[in-house]
């Protein structure tokens, strides 16, 4: 227990490094939470600098999501087999990310880190999701949507693919937690308001 309780503080201390906070913060001297969305992550960086660094925190945070679990699964030397110690990091960094302890417990809603997450637990999937939810961002231009979509068919894929017990269950949890973090957008998508990518 004190294997899993150690791995699960690292990964949680991981996820909450707010890295769209740090790169607006440090470029331009501002607060991204009294910004747009409020949220740290990637899409409202790309509302305060653009494109390109849209991209550079996409890729921090899903390497931030990716580390603490590649850690886990080299690592850990408990419930190997069942996979456990890496998907309780998993969750713990995502948890991080979404209520980062160095933010007052507010954060982004961990899209690229779950998905940072799932390229770790199994990188054919995690791939796949990450071009499940480019084409649905590219062909409807809404960054929500494709985000709740791909992480919803996360489960289903690690199911197809034969994936442990507690991979499919993970990405169940973090569909659900990454939906429900979404619920502002939902309405906004029902109500045809929410924000379109150019």
């Amino acid at each position: 227990m004190i294997e899993v309780v150690i791995f699960v503080l690292i990964a949680y201390f991981i996820g909450s490094i707010p890295t769209g906070y740090i790169v607006v913060k440090l470029a331009k001297g501002e607060d991204i939470r009294t910004i747009g969305s409020g949220s740290t992550g990637a899409t409202n960086v790309k509302r305060v600098m653009g494109k390109k660094w849209f991209f550079i925190v996409l890729l921090l945070d899903a390497f931030k999501g990716a580390l603490p679990v590649i850690l886990a699964k080299f690592f850990a030397s408990t419930f190997t087999q069942i996979g456990l110690i890496p998907v309780l990091s998993a969750i713990a960094v995502i948890l991080g990310h979404s209520k980062s302890i160095f933010l007052k417990f507010s954060g982004g809603k961990s899209v690229a880190s779950g998905v940072g997450t799932i390229l770790a637990l199994n990188w054919a999937i995690g791939l796949l999701i990450a071009v499940i939810w480019g084409c649905i961002t590219y062909f409807s231009r809404y960054v929500s949507l494709g985000s709740i979509i791909a992480l919803c068919i996360s489960p289903i894929l690690m199911f197809v693919f034969n994936q442990p017990a507690a991979y499919i269950f993970y990405c169940l949890l973090g569909a659900v937690y990454i939906t429900y973090l979404h619920r502002e957008n939902i309405k906004r998508l029902i109500k045809g308001e929410e924000n379109k990518v150019r």
